[in-house]
């Protein structure tokens, strides 16, 4: 067995333990709590596609954890370590991830075998739009079904070659945008969504690093401003998250990537480094000033006050955990802290800020994007206009009372009206802020639940249980 699949096995079993342990806390029925647990369904498929000349054959996966709503949603990854454990790891989160944040989906996930780095486009076309057909003819993908999206190895390219099939298939239908997210703004994808995990990641944090009783525990003070932070990851999530943190005052002194490390402790400007990246190919030897590390792998064990692991699975495990030093470890990515790891971390006290919440800011705005698709209309189409008609005849009326001016500037900021980004920002904003509320509420109203996790899970399993009972079981 390769080191992957047991990776992949590892990743599943963290997964479920964290579900169990949670679960141990909640009065709902037992078959409840195993339904809950369970993944409804697994469809495995290999399908052939002509390759240069040559049939190839792929195999493909789609894991729906659970239907208490519909559709199920959850990415489609690309990467040749793709493995059935893994996928059903992911889907299971998924669920929990949506139920945390008030996102009325199941959790799905699904995942090609293919190196999305060394294959060409049109093997990628290829593959794609055969993977989306075997899913359509299982009615396994569809606005009211099961939703996919951009995940590791797929971005918006992918999503809208998926459209495109789906399309064909399901000709004048008038919602079939809404079978994918991620998609191109010009194929009926959202403003907002690049950013949107990133962001919600920094939304995230920054109520943590607002709760003063955490953080006097910790020996912290409040705020962004100077907290230093470590990034592993510099694609989408990791690039977004440590930006808007930056621009909040954060010092991001180290970032990890595949080739390799940067530390530097007076601060890394992540715009210069991703450019320098774009250049070169490599992060390193960005700055005399920046210490280079050939195993990134190392800075993770370096002074900070915050990890941000926005990565892969399995990074922060029982042989490193003990040499970790920051304070805070806010996961990026899915899956970063194994089980063992996460015990040894909260013996020691720090506070981990789960993927499960976290990381939610794709799939909230993934909501948004198929609202859109289901409603055929921009967000903000309708009104914009006339919020800014009603501003301007407030400052009219203000003016005229004062017989005092305000100058166009700032006429310009307080007549803007909400365009989509405007809403979908703001949307993901009280979507972060709502759920770690109810998170810490666990934790203060929940005897025997002290760290964010097993409160997240809490909360996630009461919301779907809640679905169940409601619903009952047919027949």
């Amino acid at each position: 067995m390769s080191n992957h699949l047991v990776k992949g096995k590892d990743f599943y079993e963290s997964v479920l333990h964290f579900y169990d342990h949670a679960a141990s806390f909640s009065k709902l029925d037992p078959g409840i709590i195993s339904q809950i647990r369970t993944c409804n369904s697994i469809y495995k498929v290999n399908f052939p596609v002509e390759v240069d000349g040559h049939v190839q054959v792929f195999e493909g996966i789609r894991v729906q954890h659970s239907h208490h709503k519909l559709p199920s949603k959850g990415g489609i990854r690309y990467s040749i370590h793709v493995d059935e454990e893994e996928v059903m790891a992911l889907a299971t989160l998924m669920t929990f991830k949506c139920a945390l944040v008030d996102v009325p989906f199941g959790g799905a996930k699904g995942g090609v075998k293919i190196n999305p780095r060394t294959s060409s486009v049109q093997t990628l076309e290829r593959v794609t739009r055969r993977y989306a057909s075997e899913l359509i003819k299982k009615n396994l993908i569809g606005p009211g079904m099961d939703v996919p999206a951009p995940d590791y190895g797929t971005s918006s390219r992918e999503m809208a070659w998926i459209a495109d099939t789906y399309l064909t298939f399901k000709y004048g239908d008038t919602s079939a945008l809404g079978c994918v997210t991620g998609k191109p703004v010009g194929q009926g994808g959202i403003r907002g969504r690049t950013e949107a995990t990133g962001l919600g990641i920094f939304y995230g944090l920054r109520e943590l690093l607002e709760d003063e009783p955490l953080l006097k525990k910790l020996g912290m003070t409040s705020g962004m401003a100077g907290k230093r932070i470590i990034v592993q990851g510099l694609g989408n999530v990791g690039y977004h998250a440590a930006h808007f943190c930056q621009r909040e005052g954060a010092l991001i002194v180290g970032i990890a990537e595949r080739e390799g490390g940067l530390y530097n402790p007076a601060g890394l400007d992540v715009e210069e480094v991703f450019k320098h990246r774009s250049v070169t190919g490599s992060i390193l030897d960005f700055h005399p000033d920046a210490q280079n590390f050939e195993d990134s792998l190392q800075l993770l064990e370096y002074e900070c006050d915050v990890l941000l692991p926005a990565a892969l699975e399995n990074q922060i495990h029982e042989g490193n955990a003990k040499n970790i030093k920051a304070k805070i470890i806010a996961e990026g990515a899915n899956g970063p802290t194994t089980q063992e790891a996460e015990k040894i971390l909260l013996d020691r006290g720090v506070v981990i800020l789960p993927d499960l919440y976290l990381n939610a800011g794709g799939v909230t705005v993934s909501y948004f994007e198929w609202l859109k698709n289901l409603s055929n209309v921009r967000f903000g189409r309708m009104g914009k206009r006339a919020e800014e008609a009603s501003l301007k005849r407030l400052v009219m009326t203000i003016e005229q009372t004062t017989g005092k001016t305000v100058s166009e500037r700032e006429r310009a900021l307080i007549i803007h009206g909400a365009d989509e980004i405007d809403l979908v920002h703001s949307g993901l904003e009280d979507t972060m802020i709502t759920a770690y509320r109810e998170i810490r509420a666990v934790m203060d109203e929940v005897p025997g639940i002290t760290d964010l996790r097993t409160a997240a899970f809490y909360a996630a399993i009461e919301k779907i249980g809640v679905s169940y009972q409601a619903l009952g079981i047919f027949p």
